[in-house]
């Protein structure tokens, strides 16, 4: 074998990159929890909060968030300067953002949380704004697309929006912590939930145990 060969196969994987969006459902802790995990991976992340998600960032968190995707991209890197990933934020219109075509889009995407909104505008094939373009891509390109609902209780347009979508390929995650790991705290809860999203995107993760490890 030359040793161009024997360099291409101990080339280790090439780094994944994630779109995670958030949008404006309660639970945003998920999605900043998901953030900071996917960068402690070394993966590239394109990031997309809606309008809303920013307000529900300042209720349910002492986050402030610049809405200036150039200042929120900035702000995130310096702050998780000691990882190894990198996050790029996007504005909710930036049609040329790599989430906008098929031919830029991630293999993998998650909605974390997904508000009902969005799961609408998904099942409905609407884009009016870049994080339902971004998910029309990765479903008409046939690429990962995990949807963290959070909705509770559920009507019949939830659940049909959500069959529709499961039919087209995409992971329906409701933020349904368990309990059989015995968590003493609400980041435990939150952390169980991401860790199962860390599952389905095939990277490792420490957060909890797996069953049968217990």
């Amino acid at each position: 074998m030359s040793t161009s060969k024997q360099q291409e196969g101990q080339q280790t994987n090439p780094q994944k990159r994630v779109t995670l969006a958030i949008t404006g459902a309660t639970g945003v802790q998920y999605g900043l929890r998901l953030l900071e995990c996917l960068l402690a991976k070394n993966c590239a992340v394109d990031l997309l909060i809606s309008k809303a998600a920013h307000l529900v960032i300042e209720v349910e968190t002492p986050e402030k968030l610049p809405a200036n995707a150039e200042k929120l991209t900035q702000q995130l890197n310096e702050r998780y300067a000691h990882l190894a990933g990198k996050v790029t934020a996007y504005g909710r219109e930036d049609w040329f953002a790599p989430a906008a075509s098929g031919s830029g889009a991630a293999s993998s995407m998650v909605v974390c949380p997904c508000s009902g909104g969005t799961l609408s505008a998904l099942a409905t094939g609407a884009s009016n704004n870049l994080i339902e373009r971004a998910g029309d891509v990765a479903l008409k390109e046939r690429r990962q697309l995990i949807l963290v609902t959070r909705e509770m209780p559920l009507h019949q347009i939830h659940l049909e929006h959500m069959l529709k979508l499961a039919q087209m390929g995409a992971v329906i995650m409701p933020a349904s912590p368990g309990f059989y790991h015995q968590p003493k705290s609400v980041d435990d809860l939150i952390d169980f939930v991401v860790a199962r999203v860390m599952d389905h995107l095939g990277l490792d993760q420490q957060l909890i145990a797996k069953w049968g490890e217990l």
